[in-house]
């Protein structure tokens, strides 16, 4: 254990060193990067693909569930999704250096300016597209980073890291400036949670238990990042064709992700009529539904426990209730919610608008799927992940909330009596 430290901070000590480096660089150097990281991804893809495979074979082996497995996998197209994302990245405004600039009435000028954060930690679970996101929203941000994925994703990990590293020395900068802890085990995480002084934040990105484990146990500042226990509400008035369409997209397009609903809340006066159809629809998808006793008066289904209704499934399977009203919608929402992602279906503005105002997650819907949850679809080109805090930055992490703020104040001699 304490070699396996000293390897970690040694890592982490050439990333503190490096990252001086990348936050002088220029804002075309940073995009240059992008730029060249995004082209090589495309011309080394065999070589990543590859590196997944063998992934992928191992995944099965083990027995890794299914929505696991779609997690861990790297396509052609989910390739070219990550380099597409690097180029949106070069086309974001630079977020460094943008502030303000006021003089004083004693002369002082003073200028309020964006930073980068300095070293950012990422401890990520099977994803390997997080490797891609997270060292390309650093490198747009003028940070250096030190990621610490999970064992499943070992070889795809790497080969993306190699490729970004590549991608910096075209640019003179040092390789250092992104890193991949190479110890996926637990104290490879634990020795990362140890790093004050070396890493300034650390970002927990993954389920629930991982992200509990960092903001319980970690020495360095944290943004806690979302397990999404995500609802969808349908009002007494929805259009019944809109419900069905955004529970079965929230749940059935991609279940293992966190912006993915986990429970469906239905007015009683909607239940009689949608319920059956709801069911046909989803269980059509192979969706396990988990009822409350009154949604059990309407359609079959396995009945619902106390701890479903605060379980994120990341699964084909779904908690479904019957409420009263608008107001047990959202009381249940505040309780069970992680403060992801939560979405009402209505035609009534004032339903809506109390729905947007009362309920305390990040992101909230009206009339659309929490599946838009992600720093591609709201214009940020990726993310580092969904922060469900209430401190620095909430919703999705992009380049803006990787920075600090400065301020630089010149003088003429002035002194303060």
């Amino acid at each position: 254990m304490e070699e396996l430290y000293e390897k970690v901070k040694d890592l982490c000590a050439e990333a503190k060193a490096a990252a001086p480096a990348l936050a002088r660089a220029s804002g075309e150097t940073r995009n240059g990067v992008l730029s060249a990281f995004a082209a090589l991804l495309r011309k080394d893809a065999e070589k990543i693909l590859s590196a997944n495979g063998k992934d992928m074979e191992a995944a099965r082996r083990s027995g890794l569930s299914a929505a696991m497995q779609d997690r861990l996998l790297l396509t052609p197209g989910r390739l070219e999704e990550i380099a597409r994302a690097m180029e949106a990245l070069v086309m974001q405004d630079d977020p460094i250096g943008l502030g303000t600039v006021q003089t004083r009435p004693n002369g002082m000028e003073i200028k309020h300016i964006r930073v980068p954060l300095g070293v950012v930690g990422v401890i990520f679970e099977s994803r390997p597209n997080v490797s891609a996101d997270i060292a390309g929203l650093c490198i747009k941000s003028g940070n250096a980073a030190v990621l610490r994925g999970g064992k499943e994703a070992i070889r795809s990990n790497t080969a993306i890291v190699e490729t970004v590293r590549q991608a910096l020395s075209m640019y003179g900068l040092p390789q250092t400036c992104v890193s991949l802890l190479p110890f996926t085990d637990r104290t490879g995480a634990a020795a990362l949670m140890e790093m004050r002084g070396l890493i300034d934040v650390l970002i927990p990105r993954g389920g629930k238990g991982l992200i509990q484990n960092v903001v319980e146990n970690a020495k360095v500042p944290v943004i806690e990042t979302g397990a999404g226990n995500c609802h969808l509400y349908i009002h007494a008035d929805a259009d019944a064709d809109m419900a069905i369409s955004l529970a079965v997209n929230g749940k059935t397009s991609r279940p293992s992700v966190c912006n993915a609903i986990e429970t469906i809340l239905i007015h009683r006066e909607a239940a009689p009529a949608l319920l059956p159809r709801l069911q046909e629809e989803l269980e059509r998808r192979g969706v396990e539904l988990r009822c409350c006793p009154v949604t059990l008066r309407y359609i079959q289904g396995k009945a619902a426990a106390e701890a479903d209704w605060a379980t994120e499934y990341d699964d084909l399977i779904v908690a479904v209730k019957v409420v009263d009203s608008i107001e047990e919608a959202v009381a249940h929402i505040n309780r069970y919610s992680t403060g992801h992602s939560e979405a009402i279906v209505t035609r009534d503005l004032g339903a809506a608008s109390y729905f947007t105002e009362a309920v305390d997650s990040a992101c909230v819907y009206v009339n659309a799927s929490t599946r838009f949850t992600d720093g591609g679809c709201f214009g940020l080109g990726a993310e580092v992940g969904i922060a469900t805090q209430k401190l620095h930055a909430r919703g999705p992490l992009g380049v803006g909330a990787l920075t600090t703020e400065k301020y630089i104040i010149s003088g003429s001699g002035q002194i303060r009596t």
